[in-house]
């Protein structure tokens, strides 16, 4: 029997509910009267998806924060939620109070209002979450232009350096450890980013399944070559490939988890960016260029090589 990745999964299920000619965004968008309506959905399981060293709180917090990351990448404000649980019979009041203070610390966050939900018994913790917003336009994953400029908020590497101490119970106390345990436990959306520059982007996508899958769908959708020339690791993250003999290009690139979003835009507005940027103490790195042709390829010492799109996929 073949076995079938999360892309195929996927495209059987379009094609028996209708979407036969289907553009993936990172949410749904749909017309109620004359509202637009924006809405995404995203679940968490305990086994596949909660490290055993993780609080239930932060992990509540958590599938809350995916859903948000993806409205920033939009440029859209979201509003409204509904929130389904799945838990053990077993499962402790204090658990439960964790759950819901972590809900409702990111509902705080980002002023988003629960509306109701659903709550069910199973062998393990699973949280499904629903965003709503509403919004006249949002930035797509396939309007990038040949020319434009390629960036990322925040660097990239620290997210899988900390999934696999926390995977591999290390104690980390140092400064680097902890900063990369943080960025797993404690993501942070650019959600003010997003909204205060979504008219500069010409396309842009969350990179939460891992940066090469997003710089591969954006210039398959987009129908044009990304050319990255400056990877987005700082040096504390480079020096720890460099000591674990680890290849840097497999920790920024294909890591995933980091809640961050990749942009294009013109080079009119790069200084305008980069000034929004400050004033949202959003960091964010300018990596490279697109250009005519397909694919997206990492360029070292006037060499391209081919950058395959290898980030997470629940079935792979």
């Amino acid at each position: 029997m073949t076995k079938l990745d999360e892309t195929a999964i996927i495209k059987i299920f379009q094609s028996k509910l209708g979407k036969r000619n289907f553009d993936s965004e990172d949410v749904e968008v749909f017309n109620l009267g004359k509202t637009r309506i924006v809405a995404k959905t995203d679940t968490m399981v305990e086994s596949t998806d909660i490290p055993p060293s993780m609080k239930v709180s932060d992990a509540a917090r958590k599938s809350v924060m995916s859903c948000v990351s993806d409205f920033a990448a939009k440029g859209v404000k979201p509003k409204y939620g509904i929130i389904s649980i799945n838990l053990p019979k077993t499962i402790s009041r204090s658990k439960i109070n964790q759950i819901a203070s972590g809900f409702k610390k990111a509902c705080a966050q980002y002023d988003i209002a629960i509306l109701g939900g659903d709550t069910n018994a199973g062998k393990e913790i699973v949280f499904n979450v629903c965003l709503f917003g509403t919004v006249d336009t949002i930035v797509t994953r396939r309007d990038s232009k040949n020319g434009d400029l390629i960036f990322v908020t925040g660097p990239f590497g620290y997210t899988s350096v900390g999934l696999n101490m926390l995977l591999d119970k290390k104690k980390e106390n140092g400064s680097f450890g902890k900063k990369s345990i943080s960025s797993v436990i404690n993501p942070k959306p650019r959600l003010n980013f997003g909204l205060k520059n979504k008219k500069y982007f010409s396309s842009s996508m969350d990179s939460s399944d891992g940066l090469s899958t997003t710089l591969n769908e954006m210039s398959k959708q987009s129908k044009t070559k990304f050319v990255i020339n400056n990877i987005p690791a700082m040096k504390d993250v480079v020096d720890y490939a460099k000591s674990q003999k680890t290849n840097l290009n497999n920790l920024v690139f294909h890591g995933g988890e980091e809640y961050e979003f990749v942009f294009t835009t013109h080079p009119k507005n790069r200084n305008r960016i980069k000034k929004n940027a400050k004033m949202c103490k959003t960091p964010i790195i300018e990596i490279g260029h697109v250009t005519k042709g397909k694919g997206v390829f990492v360029e070292s010492e006037s060499n391209l090589m081919r950058l395959k799109d290898l980030g997470w996929d629940h079935f792979r």
